[in-house]
């Protein structure tokens, strides 16, 4: 769970109603960034042979030959405890669709929402975040728990920003299948877990891409994946999210992803992973990922953003030089520094070079823009 509530909705209130809100901070001052210094995961997305059943059973020959996430962490990252159950994902492609499979240790699977677009991290569910062209705006998110049930958004931009989540749009063609390898609202036994399997159809992400979107070989988008588990008893023979006795709310969830965000929000997506597609079928070979030099650049313009940010909020304007934001030293190698900073009473365009000649600029809206 972190902070998504359907439309309308005002990021003020969304602050205010969400426990897990960027803009709660032990700083009122301070705009809550990454505690994290490194660039996000990365996976090869390998071309599926022939398309999967899509029955959450992930049998198919493809899912065994191709390659596995690493473990899920904490979404905080590696200093936070590990996860109490595994989970791993892998990914597969073809002309029509974009392949997901997830697979969850549980050992007691429950589900209680049966509606399409509840609010599905109230149970135990998964997640899947995409950002077709890594701006950090225009994005889509898709969660689903054990039953099968379905909630699919469509963000203009992150919520820290005044992004709107549109709640009425669907995946047009979206095919999903949950397996339980146990027994799913059964108190008493012990389950092996659940796993889900996804297929987007293509055309659908269009809208974020503003392009076709059936990848070429070697185009990079960003992802990541969530793992939402509440702590639970058993009470009536119906599953009860463990209280704080102080309280009387429901203790805070677990959040769990692919690629650490650094902090306890999901939707701060330059610190999603990025995934790289290839031509090249499971078991046919390996592709290398091929590092862009305009990352580096985004990261830096990020670390500015969110000195930017605290800027404001404790002097009610933003800065035109880096001095002023303690940025004097380039935050990553490889980009040029200081940025060039254009500012208005509520505005700010900052932009650098990388090392390959790209033009990356930042608004005060975190949108990243590359020059081609």
């Amino acid at each position: 769970m972190t902070c998504r509530l359907p439309v309308p909705v005002l990021v003020a209130t969304l602050a205010f109603l969400c426990p897990h809100s960027a803009a709660a901070s032990e700083d009122e001052y301070t705009f809550p960034a990454p505690a994290l210094d490194r660039l996000p995961e990365t996976y090869i997305c390998y071309m599926a042979a022939s398309a999967p059943v899509i029955d959450g059973r992930l049998d198919e020959e493809d899912w065994h030959a191709t390659t596995w996430t690493d473990e899920f962490v904490d979404i905080e990252g590696d200093a936070k405890v590990s996860p109490r159950f595994s989970t791993r994902v892998a990914m597969l492609w073809d002309d029509d669709y974009l392949y997901v499979g997830a697979k969850m240790e549980e050992p007691d699977v429950w589900g209680t929402l049966r509606e399409r677009d509840s609010v599905i991290f109230h149970d135990n569910d998964f997640e899947v975040f995409i950002d077709p062209d890594g701006d950090t705006h225009e994005y889509y998110e898709l969660e689903i728990n054990a039953l099968g049930t379905e909630w699919d958004l469509l963000l203009t931009k992150p919520y820290r920003d005044d992004g709107l989540a549109i709640d009425s749009w669907d995946i047009t063609g979206l095919l999903t299948g949950v397996h339980v390898d146990g027994t799913l609202n059964e108190p008493g036994d012990v389950d092996a877990g659940w796993s889900v399997e996804i297929a987007i159809p293509w055309h659908v992400l269009e809208e974020c891409a503003h392009k076709a979107t059936v990848p070429r070989p070697g185009e990079q988008w960003r992802f990541n994946f969530s793992r939402v588990e509440w702590r639970t008893e058993v009470l009536d023979g119906k599953y009860v999210k463990l209280t704080d006795p102080e309280t009387g709310k429901a203790l805070p969830e677990d959040n769990w992803v692919w690629s650490p965000q650094g902090l306890i929000a999901m939707h701060y997506p330059e610190m999603w992973g990025f995934v790289q597609f290839s031509d090249l079928k499971p078991g046919e070979g390996w592709d290398r990922y091929f590092r862009h030099s305009e990352d580096e650049a985004k990261l830096a313009l990020m670390k500015l953003y969110y000195a930017q940010r605290t800027y404001f909020r404790r002097h009610g304007r933003f800065a035109d030089d880096v001095n002023e934001l303690g940025l004097v030293e380039a935050p990553v190698d490889g980009v040029s520094w200081p940025p060039v900073i254009a500012v208005t009473p509520r505005m700010f365009e900052a932009t650098v070079t990388a090392s390959n000649g790209k033009t990356v600029s930042l608004t005060q809206d975190g949108h990243l823009r590359i020059s081609k």
